[in-house]
């Protein structure tokens, strides 16, 4: 059985909100927690969105740490643990500077892939999406 975010279409597992208008979002949303989109091309275009203009543009989170410490609340998740693996998944420093998202496009992937190996696992992930998702939102 796949993770829950690969079946969602989700693989970072955005939470559902009453004021949800992402692109690409399925049909039925018949999962009570977590948004589902039509493809994972989708889902990660949601990702990269979040990661990239809300976190980075609008929060100002610049460094695995920070976004980690928002996206990962030690309220719901061992969230020390999350940064560690994520740092070191992509080998990048919890407290370095990411840089800015156009000029360093692959430092924000590997930290979405990274994110979304702590979520789901390795072997469901489809990179390839994955890059596909990165273009829709870097197009708009």
């Amino acid at each position: 059985m796949l993770p829950r975010g690969i079946r969602n279409h989700n693989p970072l597992n955005i939470r559902r909100t009453a004021k949800d208008q992402w692109k690409g979002l399925a049909e039925r949303q018949q999962d009570a927690a977590f948004c589902q989109f039509k493809s994972l091309e989708y889902g990660w275009r949601a990702a990269f969105y979040l990661l990239t203009r809300t976190y980075y543009h609008k929060y100002r989170l610049y460094t695995i740490r920070t976004i980690i410490r928002r996206w990962a609340p030690s309220s719901e998740n061992n969230t020390e643990a999350y940064i560690a693996n994520v740092s070191r998944l992509t080998g990048i420093s919890p407290d370095e500077p990411l840089g800015i998202p156009s000029d360093q496009s692959a430092r924000w992937m590997m930290l979405g892939a990274a994110m979304a190996i702590q979520e789901n696992g390795t072997s469901s992930l489809d990179y390839f999406a994955m890059l596909r998702g990165w273009e829709l939102v870097r197009n708009e």
